[in-house]
């Protein structure tokens, strides 16, 4: 059974925003909580299924969380997990030279360029799909074919079967 509540467990205004266009179509009432859990360095599916594990602990209730990772073709998929790191040290205006040494700029799902547009969101500016960065593409376009709204899309999926 579907719960009638989630809480989201992010302290990034963006990400609650972008959640909460995508999800207005169920009738989960979405929260919002800024936890700081501890994240363990692992693979990203150990990382997320530790991250819920702790969220839960702390909430005593049902938790959407999220761990964003970038992964390079060039690079073996790294930053993968740890991409957070990388653009707070180098900004999302820096963040495509890590790559200026390869042929290949490509990350899964789409490849890396200077930062267009605007670059209040993560590595949306420097992320281009299909010839215009996240940060250029309307947010209803950019929640069509991002890594978020495909898993939220799943999501609302699994959440209309359970209700």
């Amino acid at each position: 059974m579907a719960p009638k509540t989630l809480n989201f467990i992010t302290g990034n205004a963006n990400k609650l925003a972008e959640v909460q266009a995508i999800l207005t179509s169920t009738p989960v009432q979405l929260k919002s909580q800024a936890l700081d859990v501890v994240e363990i360095q692992g693979t990203i599916e150990e990382i997320s299924r530790d991250k819920a594990r702790r969220a839960v602990d702390e909430v005593k209730g049902p938790v959407l969380v999220e761990d964003t990772c970038l992964c390079f073709d060039a690079f073996d998929e790294l930053p993968g997990p740890y991409v957070k790191w990388f653009l707070k040290a180098l900004g999302v205006q820096q963040f495509h030279k890590l790559l200026a040494g390869f042929e290949d700029k490509s990350a899964q799902a789409g490849k890396i360029v200077e930062a267009r547009g605007p670059t209040s969101f993560g590595w949306d500016a420097c992320f281009e799909y299909e010839g215009q960065t996240y940060a250029e593409m309307p947010k209803a376009e950019k929640n069509q074919i991002s890594h978020r709204g495909k898993a939220l899309a799943k999501l609302v999926e699994w959440l209309s079967k359970e209700a």
